[in-house]
């Protein structure tokens, strides 16, 4: 704790919403939240955003009993920045997060910063973290510094560490490590909190073991609200999958892959429904960003989106995005509105009653009026939503419009006529051009003046290899 703001300690111990004030009756009608995280997944990989290749019956589901977004945005297009961004509600420079980073980085998500977790703690819930954190794996930016009671998994990407020379993964290189179940290419460390227990990592039954996990957390607590945030390791590269389900065709790894994680969701909503949780759980599920498309036959897809992971087009961070609440939520809807992970934070915050931190600034919004009324319009309506790559806008989307300015010249597009951004129309819209110019500047100009620090670890020499990655 001697790593915490003071706000941060008031926050967690002494907030008049503290677990220690909540009653009985008070904490049995919060709603449990299972946020369901997948790595690298394309905005058409599921069979309820169009998918006709691979069968996810399970997720289709949550669709069926919830809301499902079709301009759901990841607030980065590739994994640390994307996951710093959704646990705190902000974009990017707001939190001076790495895109990337790599094991032991010198660098990781702040511990003054307030998490989803954190916030919750305040109304008594228990709290798990499962899975790819990629926050940092010092002890004081792993999850169980974070304000998660627990953690088990695999803290950065699956495909980092890599032992085996020959392995360049590329495509090729992938093949052979889908033939062969080559899980000893890689030195990756699996956490019991904050201790390693296995390394390397038997990735086969990766995916298995988090949902066994998961099906212990949510018995063990099924008394009490608890959020529980599963951050799959697949489906990046490389792609595994348990034995029962494995065909040593690499053109069928990716496939396989989706459908071992619909089966891992299968198992928790019927855990739910058996305990009697399933009206009164948020289930949510999303992914970081879109799919790493130069994997090829390893990746997803996002079409009819333009491009994929590591852009600031719609194919690397318009993501799947549903919310299945039956307790309040009437289920079969589809929402055309914009809606986006930093969203998580003071959404959550509002349906549980907690208060955010006033000491800092919040770039995401509640939409609960988006779950509520099929008439709602998103705030991103009126304050644009901003896609940062780098630390820098490179565009920005309000209404139906996105203004691109990662080039020479400002790119418009029409995402209502034009959903695959192939047609410049700046040229014909000029006043629009020069309103979302000067959104731009101003929103930026505020964000950089209030921006937080990135954290350092003291005892990690800081190291080109080991800390940080830009989106490439």
């Amino acid at each position: 704790m001697r790593f915490r703001h003071v706000f941060h300690v008031l926050l967690l111990c002494l907030c008049l919403t503290s677990p220690a004030r909540l009653t009985a009756a008070e904490t049995a009608t919060l709603p449990n939240v299972v946020l369901i995280y997948i790595d690298d997944q394309g905005y058409s990989d599921l069979g309820c955003y169009g998918s006709t290749v691979n069968m996810t019956p399970n997720i289709d589901r949550l669709a069926v009993d919830g809301v499902r977004f079709t301009d759901f945005y990841s607030a980065y297009c590739v994994c640390s920045a994307s996951r710093a961004s959704l646990m705190t509600g902000c974009y990017q420079p707001r939190i001076n997060m790495p895109g990337v980073l790599g094991p032991h980085s010198a660098t990781g998500l702040h511990p003054d910063e307030v998490t989803i977790a954190d916030m919750l703690k305040t109304k008594g819930y228990a709290t798990m973290c499962i899975g790819k954190w990629h926050l940092g794996d010092s002890r004081e930016t792993l999850p169980t510094a974070q304000g998660f009671d627990s953690y088990f998994g695999y803290p950065y990407s699956n495909d980092m560490a890599r032992k085996n020379k020959a392995n360049k993964n590329d495509p090729a290189s992938l093949d052979r490590a889908w033939r062969d179940k080559a899980i000893d290419d890689y030195n990756g460390e699996l956490y019991r909190d904050t201790e390693v227990i296995e390394q390397p990592v038997d990735q086969t039954t990766l995916t298995d073991r988090y949902t066994d996990e998961a099906l212990k957390f949510v018995r063990a607590n099924k008394s009490r609200p608890f959020f529980l945030y599963l951050a799959h390791t697949m489906v990046h590269v490389p792609l595994f999958v348990s034995d029962d389900r494995y065909d040593p065709d690499p053109a069928k790894a990716y496939k396989l892959t989706v459908e071992h994680i619909d089966d891992s969701v299968g198992a928790i909503a019927r855990a739910l429904s058996e305990l009697g949780l399933h009206d009164n759980t948020i289930v949510v599920y999303s992914s970081d960003n879109g799919p790493w498309l130069s994997k090829k036959h390893h990746a997803g897809i996002a079409t009819p989106l333009r491009a994929g992971k590591a852009t600031t087009f719609e194919g690397g961070m318009r993501v799947p995005g549903i919310i299945r609440w039956p307790a309040r939520i009437a289920g079969g809807r589809t929402c055309s509105e914009v809606a986006a992970t930093i969203d998580m934070l003071p959404t959550l915050a509002s349906i549980v009653g907690a208060e955010l931190p006033k000491d800092r600034p919040i770039d995401g919004h509640d939409i609960t009026a988006l779950l509520d009324d099929a008439n709602a319009r998103s705030p991103y309506r009126q304050t644009g939503y901003f896609y940062y790559r780098n630390g820098k806008v490179e565009a920005v989307r309000r209404g139906k419009w996105k203004l691109r300015v990662a080039g020479k010249t400002p790119e418009l597009y029409d995402l209502a006529a034009d959903i695959s951004e192939s047609t410049d129309v700046a040229a014909a819209n000029t006043d629009v051009v020069r309103s979302l110019q000067a959104l731009i500047m101003q929103y930026d100009a505020d964000l950089k003046a209030n921006s937080r620090p990135l954290w350092r670890d003291p005892n990690r020499p800081a190291s080109k290899k080991k800390g940080q990655r830009k989106a490439k």
